[in-house]
């Protein structure tokens, strides 16, 4: 089976790295419209069962960037939506395509096209994790931080799939992750057992809390990400109840460090996991973070198919 990328625990602190240490490199390449034949004769399969702006664009132009090319494959217009299974579908796909992509509603499916193609399949999200995005949100933090090990990061909100990732990622690279979530709401069990067993030995600090108030204290970085997952909408008033509070707006910016910087994955609803003030304002650095998925998936795309 070929190597793939379902879990941010699938990498190696020096593995994370390198990948790191190319996206500078090819983000400087991209910005400067540098031709770039890596990828040649390369061609990536975008699996997708949800709608995305940022994943599927930012893989799309990296494969095209790269020198190679892109089909995207929505699941509403393949066989699996009449019923075909997953491996039957992922032994076709892997016999045309050099990698997948897949953004799907069930990690088992992620799991089970890796297990059928023999290509590489990319998680670029399932209901467990999201590690493409931390591995680009990781190069935006170097170029904010000028470095990962040791920082204070914290998340605010619902201990979904992005939570699940940084406390896997936090964990390896050695970044002290807090987690302000309601109860009810925790990260996946196997997860954060397995985040912690990682973190005895990088020094990492590893802590789920409650209060906000009380994660937001010297943090480096405060990241979140919506209430309401895709597949979720009908938990959504309920969700808007229970997440009362948990916002970053100025009030929790100022208990964090003056130099702190305010993250999130996007889409944003502003008003509710955060304000329009503070995504809008001088130290959030959204918009570098958005950007920089295209690198981060240009590294990914070039480290999975070189």
């Amino acid at each position: 089976m070929a190597k793939s990328l379902l879990s941010v625990a699938d990498l190696s602190k020096d593995e994370i790295n390198e990948i790191l240490d190319r996206a500078k490199e090819l983000k400087k390449s991209i910005k400067s419209r540098q031709e770039l034949n890596i990828l040649k004769n390369k061609v990536v399969g975008l699996l997708f069962e949800k709608p995305s702006t940022r994943t599927r664009t930012s893989f799309e132009v990296a494969a095209l960037r790269l020198g190679g090319s892109a089909v995207y494959l929505s699941a509403n217009e393949l066989q699996l939506s009449r019923g075909e299974p997953i491996k039957d579908t992922a032994r076709i796909l892997g016999s045309y395509l050099d990698a997948i992509v897949a953004r799907v509603y069930s990690h088992n499916t992620v799991v089970e096209l890796a297990k059928y193609a023999n290509v590489p399949v990319i998680n670029g999200l399932s209901d467990l994790e999201h590690p493409t995005q931390i591995l680009s949100d990781m190069l935006t933090i170097i170029e904010a931080k000028g470095k990962l090990e040791g920082l204070n990061f914290v998340f605010i909100g619902d201990g979904n799939n992005m939570c699940n990732s940084w406390l896997l990622g936090s964990a390896i690279v050695g970044m002290n992750m807090t987690a302000a979530i309601p109860k009810g709401y925790y990260p996946d069990q196997k997860i954060l057992d397995k985040a912690l067993e990682i973190a005895k030995k990088t020094g990492s600090k590893i802590k789920i809390v409650n209060d906000p108030k009380e994660a937001a204290k010297d943090a480096d970085i405060l990241y979140t990400d919506v209430w309401v997952s895709m597949g979720q909408e009908k938990e959504t008033e309920k969700r808007m109840r229970d997440f009362q509070g948990y916002q970053i707006n100025k009030e929790l910016l100022r208990l964090a460090k003056k130099d702190a910087v305010v993250m999130h994955c996007l889409p944003a609803h502003r008003g509710l996991e955060i304000t329009d003030d503070v995504i809008e304002g001088e130290q959030s650095i959204v918009w570098v973070q958005a950007e920089n998925k295209l690198y981060g998936a240009a590294a990914v795309l070039e480290y999975y198919l070189k």
